[in-house]
């Protein structure tokens, strides 16, 4: 019961989260996921759900994607998709994960001190790739992009409806690859297939709160996110090393 209790909440808010800010859900629901499956179990229930939350959302806000954005980043994560399975199958995950704990937080300390960054193509491409990386081997594309856009002053309406976008290609991308690569089981699908009613609830909740949202309070929406997923890939990498 307390297990179940626990998976409801994480499903609910990281839902919520997505919704109303684009990128909340991998950042929320992964690092607690993790705590109640096994790694493989925990990265396939995220991306599932985030698939289907990214299909369910992108047709009301596709006219704000901004699609050039968007074919770079698809661009660089067709690159970083095989490297993220090849880390996942071979390498160390918590030492990656500690080492992308760290950066996270650095990186958002100066995105709070007023750090800037001008956007180019080539760093569009990079950051897809980064993201590509993340996604297939400890399940979450979010923080690269989100660091990104945030530092580039990428405006909160854009910036949800294009990184939800991005999410429809690459979860699509990395879900085949993790199965085609690491397998699937039934607790995978079943524990997905629980969660998808409290997806819908927490999409309208967010969907709510998106129109409340103002872009100061969105922008420290964002860094609580980026700090505390830092925070808690941090204390998980350290557990288990």
């Amino acid at each position: 019961m307390g297990t179940g209790f626990i998976f409801i909440c994480i499903i609910l808010i990281a839902s919520i989260l997505q919704s109303s800010t684009g990128f909340g859900f991998s950042i929320m629901a992964t690092p607690f996921l993790l705590m109640l499956f096994l790694p493989q179990e925990a990265i396939q229930i995220n991306i599932i759900l985030s698939l289907i939350i990214s299909i369910s959302l992108i047709l009301k806000i596709r006219k704000e994607i901004d699609f050039i954005l968007l074919k770079r980043f698809v661009g660089g994560s067709i690159v970083g998709v095989p490297l993220g399975i090849f880390i996942f199958v071979t390498l160390n995950i918590n030492a990656l994960k500690l080492g992308v704990s760290l950066l996270l937080m650095l990186l958002t300390l100066l995105l709070i001190c007023n750090f800037k960054i001008q956007s180019t193509a080539f760093r569009d491409f990079i950051v897809g790739g980064v993201s590509g990386i993340l996604t297939t081997s400890i399940g979450m594309p979010g923080p690269p992009l989100l660091l990104y856009l945030t530092g580039t002053d990428t405006e909160k309406g854009k910036l949800r409806a294009t990184t939800l976008a991005f999410y429809l290609f690459i979860y699509f991308v990395s879900l085949l690859t993790q199965i085609i690569f690491t397998g699937t089981n039934q607790v995978i699908w079943q524990s997905s297939l629980y969660a998808i009613p409290l997806v819908f609830v927490g999409l309208f909740l967010g969907q709510i709160i998106f129109k409340w949202l103002n872009q100061q309070f969105f922008r420290v929406l964002t860094y609580i996110l980026l700090i505390s997923a830092g925070i808690s890939l941090l204390l998980e990498s350290l557990r288990l090393l």
